[in-house]
């Protein structure tokens, strides 16, 4: 978990660097790189202060409480449950790992306002939207009694010897499972962040693009990316991060945590192949950024589902997410209009939301899934796929309707506060001249 921690570390700094700062121009590298490393420093001390709190302990189905605030009553002998009955991890591993995915969620927004964005707003706009767009998220998604208070539940009220004895029994299990997010109590089943991270991030910057407004030059000029190397540097290192990502969620060493790796292999290898074959069709040359997105929309979209997932079931879903999200980047975008600038809606947004659906169907015993486990009985729960897809729509319209509507209220008022973006002669020269008066590079 330690290692898992870290590979999800390497995902933001360098893998999000490099990917991001890549596909900008020259002038606007080192504002990409400074937004990122502000976002994963400034969310790892909100995280410790209040963060984890609100996220991981109970409150309300939407968001919890301030009970672990400053980490309050955290020791180095608290544990943290897993997914197995009477199997847990150091209290401080788990705060470290879910401090990760904090910290990567926002820095993904970026991509959508790259090169007009003012930092001064970007530096109030993060941990306004960890504190009340991804905490809540998170907490509705990931957060519920664990499965050891289920189980001592269970069974007290198996061995509740009268009706009185029964009926307080389940009462008691019917509080344990009502100690859960939102989300999760819908039914609706998400293994590594498919709402939390990819959805959630993906509206948002869908809502900041277009809030934002579009880039000068924007369809009437080239807007290259600088260095397609880096980019390629970037994306392969967010494929290994992304083991840490999946892999690690399950919180434990065991063949759930080897299913969940070997899924982040083969979706992601069938949707880089999809999208290299998709784009060599359409536009009649593969290109390198091509493969890169679709090695990008296969870890999205095997996010949600791999630790559910059949291996066959993941090669399809990558084969199929990469036209997909294809589709999305290039006629959708071009015929609405809005200024994506490094696809984050396209490939982040698109690609979780047909992943958290997906999961549903793949979850599925019958098509190779592991099924979802009940506590209560201590075995795999009886399946029904229009049920559970039903659910998962669910999740995804929460997320949406959250996301969006959070990120916008946010930007409004940083907007009234201190502006969104910089002046034109700013934008034209690049931010990180103006900005942070230094620049990448010198000929």
């Amino acid at each position: 978990m330690l290692t898992s921690s870290l590979l999800v570390l390497m995902m933001s700094v360098p893998g999000l660097f490099l990917f991001y700062g890549g596909l900008v121009r020259a002038k606007n590298m080192l504002s990409v790189l400074m937004q990122v490393a502000y976002c994963v420093c400034a969310v790892g001390l909100i995280w410790v202060l209040y963060g984890y709190s609100l996220a991981f302990t109970g409150g309300s189905p939407f968001v919890g409480g301030f009970s672990k605030a400053f980490l309050s009553g955290v020791t180095g002998d608290s544990l943290a449950a897993t997914f197995s009955v009477g199997v847990a991890i150091p209290e401080f591993v788990y705060i470290a790992f879910q401090m990760t995915f904090a910290m990567i969620t926002p820095a993904l927004i970026f991509g959508a306002f790259a090169e007009r964005t003012k930092f001064i707003a970007v530096v109030l706009f993060v941990p306004l939207w960890v504190t009340f767009v991804y905490f809540p998220i998170a907490h509705m998604v990931w957060y519920w009694a664990g499965p050891d208070a289920i189980d001592a539940a269970a069974k007290a009220l198996a061995a509740a010897a009268d009706g009185t004895a029964k009926t307080a029994a389940q009462t008691a299990l019917d509080a344990v499972l009502a100690d859960a997010g939102y989300i999760f109590s819908l039914g609706a089943i998400d293994f590594a962040g498919g709402t939390v991270v990819h959805i959630n991030a993906g509206i948002a910057g869908l809502v900041a693009c277009i809030m934002v407004g579009k880039r000068l030059g924007y369809g009437k000029e080239a807007l290259s990316p600088h260095s397609l190397t880096l980019t390629m540097v970037g994306a392969s290192l967010l494929w290994v991060g992304w083991f840490g990502f999946n892999a690690g969620s399950n919180l434990e060493a065991n063949a759930v945590t080897a299913l969940a790796m070997m899924n982040t292999f083969i979706a992601t290898c069938a949707a880089a192949i999809s999208w290299m074959f998709v784009e060599w069709l359409v536009k009649g040359k593969p290109s390198m950024l091509g493969l890169a997105s679709g090695i990008v929309a296969g870890l999205v979209a095997v996010t949600p589902p791999s630790g559910f997932a059949g291996i066959m079931g993941s090669l399809v879903l990558g084969l199929i997410v990469s036209p997909i999200c294809f589709f999305f980047c290039t006629a959708i975008k071009n015929a609405l209009g809005y200024d994506d600038a490094l696809d984050v809606f396209g490939v982040h947004g698109i690609g979780g939301i047909v992943g958290a659906i997906a999961t549903g169907i793949l979850v599925s015993p019958a098509l190779g899934g592991t099924g979802i486990f009940d506590y209560t009985t201590g075995k795999v729960a009886d399946y029904d796929m229009a049920t559970q897809v039903i659910a998962q729509i669910k999740a995804v319209g929460v997320t949406v309707v959250w996301s969006g509507v959070g990120t916008a209220v946010i930007l409004f008022i940083i907007s009234v506060i201190v502006g969104l973006r910089p002046s034109t002669d700013v934008e034209r020269e690049g931010l990180d001249i103006n900005e942070h008066g230094e620049r990448a590079y010198h000929s």
